[in-house]
């Protein structure tokens, strides 16, 4: 027995019972599952409830005929595709050729040869199981492309969110932070070799006294724009900046090789950059010059404050030495510890200083000139 659950749905309409009968017999007998209607109101009405893959549909008929049901099926946008072929038992041309004006596929003509009525249902059917194929894909299409914008504005969103993090952050400090829960130990308590570079301006409390302040903030973000397109460039995480004092650290939150050199090209490179922006600032009557001091050694770091507020900070005699050496450096002078200076000593150019006596330190300390 022929399970029609799932078969093809075919709806043949006719006002001759003995064409329905034979219609419903060969196809039935193919696996089809077929439906009839007596006439064209009859056949409209079982088109729009039963949604069949195929019309079988007989162009003289009362009350409506094939030709008006034709184009009431095309009209309507909730019957989608379905394939048309009209059925006539006369050769007159204008019949046909008027149904396939108004949308039908194709023809029969009265008396059915059997294996052309079975050929050409096969035919249609396989026209529209390729349509239907195309109408699921364009919906899973349309699906996957309005998941895919969501997505994208979802990550456009995130992109924007992070960017405007990375403004009031070390932008690897701000990457670790929005990357989630699986990165929140690398921002704990831990201890690590690194190489701190501070840097201040000289002459900067004076300046402060006799200028301006909006000429001093106009000052401030010159510097700190200087400053800061060296330190994106040499991928150093910005520890803190306060006024005209600024703590950049190498190796830390992420690893970062032959991090000494690292530091010395960025003071080298930010010393070139504020040689130029010290002389604009004469231009306008402004006596500011730049000094830096570099330290390596092991810091503890890690996030630092309470659950409202939190910075990512580094505590430890290097720091401390750096900005020890920082105070001790003229305009333009770059000076560095011995650490730093093992690491670089045979690749930068650099003289030996008298020891200093820095405040916090207990012995003199052996410092060298960047030259």
């Amino acid at each position: 027995m022929i399970d029609l659950r799932n078969s093809p749905a075919i709806l043949a309409v006719d006002d001759v019972a003995e064409n329905l009968e034979i219609i419903a017999m060969r196809l039935s007998a193919q696996g089809f599952a077929v439906s009839t209607a007596r006439d064209g109101e009859e056949g409209l009405a079982k088109a729009r409830a039963e949604k069949p893959d195929l019309v079988l549909l007989d162009i003289m008929m009362p009350k409506l005929d094939g030709i008006a049901v034709l184009k009431e099926l095309k009209r309507d946008p909730t019957l989608g595709f379905i394939p048309v072929i009209l059925l006539t038992a006369k050769a007159d041309r204008s019949d046909v050729v008027q149904g396939l004006d108004a949308g039908a596929d194709d023809y029969l003509t009265k008396p059915f040869d059997q294996a052309g009525l079975v050929a050409r249902v096969r035919s249609m059917l396989r026209i529209k199981a390729l349509h239907d194929k195309v109408q699921e894909q364009a919906a899973e299409l349309a699906a996957w492309n309005s998941t895919l914008e969501a997505r994208v504005a979802r990550q456009v969103a995130e992109i924007e969110r992070i960017s405007r993090l990375k403004r009031f952050l070390s932008p690897q400090v701000a990457d670790l932070v929005a990357a989630g829960p699986e990165t929140d130990a690398l921002l704990e308590s831990h201890r690590c070799d690194v190489t701190a570079m501070f840097c201040d301006l000289r002459g900067f409390t004076a300046f402060t006294e006799s200028t301006p302040p909006d000429e001093v903030m106009r000052v401030l973000n010159e510097y700190h724009r200087t400053l800061g397109a060296e330190i994106d460039r040499y991928e150093a995480t910005l520890e803190r900046f306060a006024g005209d004092g600024l703590l950049a650290l190498f190796n830390d939150p992420l690893p970062c090789p032959d991090h000494a050199m690292r530091a010395v090209r960025m003071a080298l490179d930010m010393r070139t950059g504020m040689d130029v922006l010290c002389a604009q600032w004469r231009a306008r009557g402004h006596s500011l010059g730049f000094g830096i001091g570099i330290a390596r050694g092991f810091a503890t770091l890690g996030r630092i404050g309470f659950e409202r507020r939190f910075d990512y900070s580094a505590v430890g005699t290097v720091t401390n030495l750096a900005s020890r050496l920082c105070d001790e450096a003229r305009a333009g002078q770059i000076i560095v510890a011995a650490e730093v200076y093992d690491e670089v000593k045979n690749r930068i150019p650099a003289r030996p200083l008298e020891p200093l006596r820095l405040k916090g330190f207990r012995n003199p300390v052996a410092a060298f000139e960047i030259t």
